[in-house]
């Protein structure tokens, strides 16, 4: 197998945003179709692909090899070298003096400890190191090196640029300080050949470095692309990049189009001469085995207080959350309790109990707790969560379940194993007090917002690619102008535009003058190849607009985050995020709390105000519905069928 087979290490997928064209699902299915037994992933400088990279090998039966090609200071993450020149991935731009604000390494993780060290790595690279890239540098390399395999990289690194400004002996120096890092074995020499000429002029002083080092050699192929003919999809995603045109000869671009996810035959003839870097990606594959675990919840720790009885935390909050909610059933439905009251308490709270969820009850009681206190308006409730008689007591909502006949199972059921999910609604001028109280209960490095990713849709990829292959704007505004209109505010795809697709038979029949365009116009066709090459790539990364993940431990424990400069902020006073998307978390077993902004109830807050100011009196809507109503809500004598209070 050895003399035959070979698994891509270097690969970068449609999360390196405008500069990957390789959609995951395409990678992962390339690999298996050439009997590839795994394949890697390197995007530059983060982490957001990994879940879904990783669920895709699991399921398609090849290993996963976890990893990034990170930025790399010259010497200190917190050095800032003044820019000079052009500024790309490959060469990180030229600073005074010739140093470069950040080179290329490239790490993988080999265990699962080297998975937590890459999730530190890539953390303290934006919390750290961020200047135009998220930067590590040799300090926290030592710091975390273990479980880690790393390469000397690609023409972007600090081995091969030294190597490119004729410095020898400085190349094997950092060489074999990275060796005196990750160990001897753990260290490889990586070669690449895209038919470049520095990496032609290159590769023999590499070979000569491993072999006087005696450090492994590595042959990858730096993919950004699926299939050679997606060079063009990926030359204009460049040009996206960049504000370029394709025709402009000065534009940032790849020599050759090389830089796909080559077969193994390929990358064995390729590297005939040197079949040992062939056999170390399996090798590396091999030794690559980490296990993330998904599905297995794990919640913060409500702090209870002290004299609530309990030999082990989760008794104590069940016990905590039943004492709460049984006060707020007497507020609620008034003493002594209803028998059906009691009776749906005790088995609400009986599933709670049995499926660990007291812990998510009691922080999610907390935050709403202190919003009423504070005279932030919260939402009366909606979703599921209405028909939870726990949450309709401790105010979590106002809508009484028994009253309204609310099925409880909608929310939780023991039979679906499945976080629970309420969405709490606050004034939207407070949503980040909100986060800052939640940071403050739990810790600042327990609580972040969550990335969500924006991708290049049908329309914009139409009028993209138009754009960079030179066509004035008409072009591209009469081909987008043809497709079908928005179903639910989502374009069809341009694929199904084209061909009949199960689930697009509508769009495909409302783009017959597109498929006519395509047909007849040469210019037409040019445009929607390339924008179907565009169409679906990660575009840009963002905040979620609700979401918030608390965790138990460290938020490094489980996942990468990063922070996101907001305008005007100080880099410093940035948002925590996390590096994975909402989906993921969830996966994660991680409490996932959706914090909406509502506009509306600003309004309402804003109304009251100006009521107040001009009469003198405030006039508050009641922050809960009337009490448990006497059953004659029907007879015209009973006030609460017209929303006042029952009264008999």
């Amino acid at each position: 197998m050895s003399g035959r087979s070979f698994v891509h290490l270097h690969t970068h997928t449609e999360f390196s945003m405008l500069d990957g064209a390789a959609r995951i699902s395409d990678v992962v299915r390339a690999a298996v179709e050439d009997g590839q037994p795994a394949v890697g992933i390197t995007d530059h400088g983060n982490m957001y692909g990994i879940l879904d990279f990783y669920k895709a090998c699991r399921s398609a039966g090849v290993n996963p090899v976890i990893g990034t090609e990170a930025y790399m200071a010259a010497e200190s993450r917190r050095e800032r070298p003044v820019r000079r020149g052009r500024m790309d991935d490959d060469t990180g731009g030229d600073a005074e003096g010739g140093q470069k604000l950040y080179y290329h390494l490239t790490l993988l993780a080999e265990s699962d400890t080297g998975y937590r060290n890459l999730m530190a790595l890539s953390s303290a690279a934006y919390l750290e190191g961020y200047y135009y890239k998220p930067r590590i540098d040799w300090e926290l390399l030592e710091r975390h090196h273990e479980g880690l395999i790393a390469t000397t990289g690609c023409l972007g690194g600090v081995v091969l640029q030294a190597l490119l400004a004729g410095d020898e002996p400085r190349a094997k120096a950092l060489a074999a300080r990275l060796q005196d890092i990750f160990g001897r074995d753990s260290l490889f020499v990586e070669v690449q050949d895209h038919g470049i000429p520095a990496q032609q002029r290159t590769n023999p002083q590499l070979v000569e470095i491993a072999r006087s080092l005696g450090a492994p050699l590595l042959a990858t192929n730096d993919s950004h692309y699926t299939h050679r003919e997606d060079a063009v999809a990926h030359d204009a995603l460049l040009c996206v990049q960049t504000g370029a045109a394709i025709a402009d000869p000065n534009r940032f671009k790849f020599e050759g189009d090389e830089h796909y996810l080559k077969t193994a035959a390929e990358m064995r003839h390729l590297f005939a001469e040197i079949p040992e870097a062939c056999d170390n990606t399996l090798l590396i594959a091999e030794r690559a085995n980490v296990e993330i675990e998904l599905g297995r919840p794990s919640l913060p720790e409500f702090p209870v207080p002290e004299g609530v009885p309990g030999a082990t935390y989760e008794e104590r909050a069940m016990a905590y959350l039943r004492r709460l909610t049984e006060d707020g059933a007497l507020r609620r439905y008034g003493e002594p309790l209803p028998a059906d009251v009691r009776h749906r308490l005790d088995y609400e709270l009986g599933v709670i109990g049995d499926m660990g969820f007291a812990a998510y009850f009691l922080v999610v009681w907390d935050l709403i707790r202190h919003a009423r206190e504070s005279g932030i308006r919260v939402g009366p409730g909606r979703g599921s969560a209405a028909g939870c008689c726990v949450a309709y007591c401790l105010e979590i909502v106002d809508l009484d379940p028994i009253r309204y006949d609310l099925l409880f199972e909608r929310f939780l059921n023991p039979g679906r194993k499945q976080m629970p999910d309420i969405d709490m609604d606050f004034d939207e001028r407070f949503r980040g007090e909100m986060i800052r109280y939640a940071a403050d209960r739990y810790g600042p490095d327990h609580v972040a917002q969550i990335v969500t990713f924006s991708t290049i849709k049908a329309r914009a990829a139409v009028r993209d690619a138009a754009r960079v292959l030179g066509f004035p704007y008409l072009v591209g505004d009469r081909i987008a102008k043809a497709m079908p209109p928005l179903v639910m505010g989502r374009d069809t795809p341009l694929h199904a535009c084209l061909d009949k697709t199960p689930g697009h038979e509508d769009g495909f029949a409302a783009a017959a003058e597109l498929r006519e365009m395509y047909q007849s116009d040469p210019e037409s066709k040019q445009v929607i190849d390339v924008a179907r090459g565009l169409e679906g790539l990660r575009r840009q990364d963002g905040i979620h607009a609700a979401a918030v993940v608390i965790t138990k431990e460290p938020l490094i424990e489980y996942l990468p985050i990063q922070r996101k400069p907001e305008s005007g902020a100080a880099p410093e006073d940035a948002p925590i995020v996390t590096q994975y998307e909402m989906h993921g978390v969830e996966e994660l077993g991680l409490l996932k709390m959706d914090f909406l902004g509502l506009r509306n109830l600003s309004v309402i807050e804003r109304a009251l105000d100006l009521i107040e100011a001009n009469t003198g009196t405030r006039s508050r809507s009641t922050t809960s519905p009337p009490s448990r109503c006497c059953g004659e809500a029907t007879r015209s004598g009973c006030s609460s069928s017209r929303g006042g209070p029952c009264v008999p």
